[in-house]
């Protein structure tokens, strides 16, 4: 929630297996292999739709300050 303006700085490399992202917000604990990667790219836009709709069921938003 309150992510819409969160960008990414970096991927960091890990092995040959996988990536570290680095966001703006400086979050950066995360670690992805090439495969889940590759299973996000797949299915993009189900996990979006997915996303928005429990955003919307929790009465959440994407915007840090929504209504202002």
């Amino acid at each position: 929630m309150g992510k819409r303006e969160v960008g990414m700085v970096r991927l960091e490399p890990v092995g040959l297996y996988a990536v570290k992202p680095v966001f703006t917000d400086g979050h950066e604990s995360g670690l992805y292999s090439w495969d889940y990667l590759y299973w996000l790219g797949t299915n993009q836009e189900g996990l979006w739709q997915d996303y928005l709709q429990r955003l919307k069921q929790a009465g959440a938003s994407r915007d840090a300050n929504p209504g202002c």
